[in-house]
């Protein structure tokens, strides 16, 4: 059903506005307009409008626009639209190779006016010629030119529909792998651009794949996936289609009744936009589903008014299959007079058109009109024009008509024997096929089902031992920080106390000594010494466990530490954003330890004058960087990671789940780039 109609509809570049709009408003502005480009483009529009319902009256107003827009020596834009036209026209009508040389036309003014985006519509439309004739090759080459000029102008919808396009060159020779990954490639490009209309038209080409494969419930799956999306935008002619489809392949799988609801719906949004041409294809199609359930009067009835819509619409290309149609149903109903001038008729229109499509079928409905008649040698030359007309490979079903026909020219009784045995052959074949298919389902399922489990397993595995080494890590930080705090308590109340309670004793007893001045000196040295240590003392225990840290915050703890350098020594620049508000302590605490580290690298081992510190805090979390002007390292020495500093950098910033980065090389400084989420 509706299968020698064109799968992919010739596009319109430029006119969409002239489908809506009112014929007798634009033929009344066309005569009263001036002679100027105004007036050409009315004309233009108004040959878009009849293009498709009155081909002679599109190719009239199409060639009038191009004589006016060439005395006006008007843009070459308006020459390649009234080309278009007229190629469109003579599609209709099936003068196919009017419509290449018109299309031809079309590429040349749109390539003259520097306008990519009609020169690859050209292109596809001349493929759409050769697909009409069976020139596969040449519609693919064509297709392929699209796609180029659509690349070289970044038109990714026009890439996403050059796929489209080239999809339906590999559905129709039979290549069904091929055509699903060019339609899904342009799903997934129009998801892309988020265009609704172009998604839902691409799942109804998918759909016409898996009908031909006869993945019916696939195919179903897509074509309502397009109609929600149809509907939600009242894109009344493309849900027309659909249901058209969806009308198909109900037919096929023989719910009829499902078949016709849906080609009822089809139907009346044709009437209601008064779509003349898509009327004439669904009645087409209506006769199409009662042929199938050999409701042969209801068949006539239908093909006749898509017969005579076509004849009133000039649609030449469009009227061989309804006659076709009329032919069997009349065949069938034993009425061979009718059957065999409906044949007729169909015969000098398929020999204008050329059409492979039309000419198949017509072989086809000759080698079943011949038989019905008796004319058993006409009806084997049918049959045998019609298998080879079809694809260089025959397939299997090609072979099976070829031998009934032979079988039943020689005789009744033969061909019935042989028809049994084959339908007993199917039968077991069926059975056959059927018990392997469910064994192999079932080991399919339980080999998914077992690896599935095992995935599952390994991923378990992975979580756990990546949380038991997050435990073990924090075990190990707070640990450290325990100790840390406990030794920097121990310094602080203990030995701090002790050598402030000797330096105490030491002073007191020297105001009771009458030494000589040198020893008197001595003496001092001794007590500058203890001093000193107490100071240091302090300082270790404060570095170990800073109250600035615990009392205020992450920003007061590192300006603390930092006033403690020497700055004669090193300038220390610091900015911090972002930190008024507390940290979680354990996150503040391994921030600092990593920024006292990194300082106390510089001043190590650096030999650097300057230090820039910034630590800032936004949505995405803390960000700190440490750098310096000294003699920097080489990153690719692994030796220098494998020092315990460096080392426990990393393990920390790890440990918050955040980054490290060190940016250095000899004689150029280093910085160390922290981030760590929030």
């Amino acid at each position: 059903m509706n299968r020698w109609a064109l799968g992919l509809l010739l596009v319109a570049p430029f006119w969409a506005a002239a489908q809506t709009t009112n014929i007798d408003s634009l033929l009344k502005q066309a005569a009263s307009q001036p002679a100027d480009t105004q007036q050409v483009r009315t004309l233009l529009r108004i040959a878009e409008y009849y293009r498709w319902t009155k081909p002679d009256s599109g190719i009239y107003y199409a060639q009038v626009a191009l004589q006016k827009n060439e005395t006006l020596k008007g843009s070459p834009r308006y020459n390649a639209f009234a080309w278009n036209s007229i190629g469109y026209a003579s599609y209709m009508q099936g003068k196919y190779p009017e419509a290449m040389q018109a299309f031809q036309k079309y590429y040349e003014y749109s390539r003259q006016a520097g306008d990519k985006i009609n020169m690859a519509f050209a292109r596809n439309n001349e493929a759409n010629i050769h697909i009409e004739l069976g020139e596969y090759p040449q519609a693919l080459d064509k297709h392929k030119s699209a796609l180029e000029i659509r690349q070289q102008a970044h038109d990714s919808s026009g890439i996403a529909m050059s796929y489209n396009n080239i999809g339906f060159i590999y559905k129709d020779i039979g290549d069904y792998d091929k055509a699903l990954d060019n339609f899904f490639y342009a799903l997934r490009q129009f998801e892309k651009l988020n265009d609704q209309l172009a998604i839902a038209k691409t799942h109804n080409y998918i759909s016409i794949v898996y009908r031909r494969k006869k993945e019916y419930d696939k195919a179903i799956q897509h074509l309502q996936s397009g109609i929600r999306i149809q509907e939600a935008n009242k894109d009344w002619n493309e849900l027309g289609i659909s249901y058209q489809t969806l009308g198909s392949v109900f037919s096929e799988k023989k719910q009829f009744n499902e078949a016709r609801a849906a080609i009822n719906k089809s139907l009346e949004i044709y009437e209601r936009t008064n779509d003349v041409r898509q009327i004439a294809m669904v009645a087409s199609d209506l006769g199409r589903i009662f042929l199938d359930q050999a409701e042969n009067d209801s068949a006539r009835v239908y093909f006749n008014r898509s017969v005579t819509l076509n004849r009133q619409m000039g649609n030449l290309r469009n009227l061989a299959s309804p006659l076709l149609g009329l032919a069997q149903a009349q065949t069938r109903l034993g009425r061979y007079a009718e059957a065999g001038a409906a044949l007729d008729s169909a015969r000098v229109i398929v020999d204008e058109t050329n059409r492979k499509d039309d000419r198949k079928y017509l072989y086809e409905t000759s080698a079943e009109y011949y038989a019905a008649t008796g004319n058993l040698r006409e009806a084997l030359r049918y049959q045998q024009l019609y298998s080879s007309i079809k694809d260089t490979l025959l397939n299997e079903a090609n072979l099976k008509a070829m031998a009934d026909m032979e079988v039943k020219y020689e005789t009744e009784k033969k061909e019935q024997e042989i028809l049994l045995q084959q339908a007993e052959i199917s039968k077991k074949n069926v059975v056959i096929w059927a018990v392997s298919g469910v064994f192999i389902l079932v080991l399919m399922l339980g080999i998914s089902m077992y690896r599935r489990y095992r995935l599952k397993q390994q991923a378990r595995l992975r979580d756990e031992i990546i949380r038991q080494q997050e435990l073990a890590t924090r075990a190990v930080i707070k640990a450290e920080e325990d100790e840390r705090q406990r030794i920097a308590r121990d310094l602080h109340d203990g030995v701090g106390q002790m050598m402030s309670a000797a330096k105490m004793n030491l002073s007191a007893f020297e105001a009771n000594l009458q030494l000589p001045q040198e020893q008197l000196q001595s003496f001092e040295k001794i007590i500058g010494l203890v001093d000193e240590s107490c100071k240091e003392i302090r300082a270790v225990s404060h570095n170990m466990m800073p109250n600035a840290l615990l009392k205020n915050s992450l920003a007061s703890a590192v300006r603390d530490f930092i006033d403690k350098i020497d700055k004669r020594a090193l300038q220390v620049h610091i900015y911090t954003e972002g930190l008024d508000e507390r940290l979680d302590s354990n996150v503040e605490t391994v921030l600092y330890r990593v920024v006292q580290e990194c300082v106390n690298n510089v001043i190590k081992h650096s030999g650097a004058t300057t230090l820039d510190i910034s630590i800032t805090r936004d949505k995405d979390g803390i960000s700190a960087t440490i750098e310096d002007n000294g003699k920097g390292f080489a990153v690719t020495d692994q030796s220098k990671f494998e020092g315990i500093g460096l080392k426990n950098i990393l393990t920390r910033i790890q440990y918050l789940k955040g980054t490290v980065d060190f940016d250095t090389s000899p004689g150029r400084g280093t910085l160390v780039a922290i981030h760590v989420p929030l």
